[in-house]
């Protein structure tokens, strides 16, 4: 599921509601790069986390 993650699109974490909502900034391999509201840049491995897409901002 994250393989369609691109760059700009919105997303949330989903063990971590309370980091707000989340702007792609890049996807290489199992690394994506989201630039989340209340905690900043964060690595997510793709391997282990699925993040969820949001569509109604």
């Amino acid at each position: 599921m994250n393989s369609v993650l691109e760059p700009g699109m919105v997303v949330r974490h989903p063990g971590q509601a309370d980091w707000g909502l989340g702007q792609v900034q890049s996807n290489i391999g199992d690394r994506i790069t989201v630039n989340f509201e209340h905690v900043g840049k964060v690595v997510i491995d793709g391997r282990r986390i699925v993040l969820v897409r949001v569509f109604d901002i």
